[in-house]
């Protein structure tokens, strides 16, 4: 791989996403010290916070891989500085995902950056461009679990540890999405490059609904129910509880209550 040089200006990291981590961590302190009056509004803002800050990631990876396999125009894009913002639209990479977080508890894939394809050569480094996006959020659910696999929750605050249950859901839900092979999402990049051009061809105009076809499919109880007996399962194998995500989501969604979280568990 080629590293294309880019202005110092195209790499600095933005003031807003720098703002975005100031409010996680504060929020997260708030979170861990008790020091909030309602720990659902610290819960909230420091899931969402971070949440933010995944998507970010997420996109910045996509971009960095880019530029190192040869498409220079990512940093004129303003993608390697973090900035939100900058990645396709703010409705759909940040507003729509936040929503669905609280709607629904559930990872939705953002938007995406724009990459000048043609510039790239190689089949391995297409797919590792669009692989490099899940892989965050499974590193991201990585650190998010890691108290729990190691067994080093000795000492963590409950409402802690309910808000990083709930933030691994959405990390481990998100990157199960992005992986899935549906045209418009990056599983579907990892494989694009290996598709006869015939095949492409015929896929390629089901890219725009590749997402709603996939939350149309989740609508159906049994496929949904499949879904998200994946995601127990991947979650209880790392230590994780359905009442931890459960309360964790709870928690989160603080102008609501429920009994069975009211009691430390």
């Amino acid at each position: 791989m080629t590293t294309a040089p880019v202005r110092r200006s195209d790499r600095r990291i933005s003031p807003v996403f720098l703002g975005i981590v100031a409010v996680t961590a504060v929020t997260g302190w708030a979170t861990w010290s008790g020091f909030a009056e309602q720990p659902g509004v610290a819960v909230f803002l420091f899931v969402t916070g971070a949440w933010v800050v995944s998507l970010c990631l997420h996109e910045y990876a996509h971009a960095r891989t880019a530029l190192h396999s040869g498409d220079i125009s990512v940093g004129a894009k303003g993608y390697l500085t973090l900035n939100p913002v900058k990645y396709t639209h703010a409705l759909l990479s940040i507003v729509l995902p936040v929503l669905f977080v609280i709607m629904g508890g559930i990872g939705l894939p953002g938007g995406a950056v724009f990459i000048e394809r043609g510039r790239i050569r190689g089949r391995w480094r297409h797919s590792l461009i669009s692989a490099a996006g899940p892989l965050a959020n499974v590193l991201f659910a990585i650190v998010c679990t890691a108290p729990f696999w190691l067994d080093a929750l000795e000492g963590v605050p409950r409402d802690f540890r309910l808000a990083l249950a709930f933030l691994a859901l959405l990390q481990v839900t998100a990157a199960i999405l992005n992986f899935l092979p549906v045209p418009g999402l990056d599983g579907y990049g990892v494989i694009e490059p290996w598709l006869s051009y015939n095949v492409r061809r015929q896929v390629e105009p089901l890219a725009p609904f590749g997402l709603l076809i996939v939350f149309a499919l989740l609508w159906i109880p049994a496929v949904n129910g499949v879904f998200f007996d994946a995601i127990d399962a991947i979650l209880r194998s790392l230590g994780i509880g359905e009442i931890d995500t459960y309360c964790g989501f709870e928690l989160y969604r603080f102008w609501q209550t429920d009994e069975l979280c009211t009691v430390s568990p």
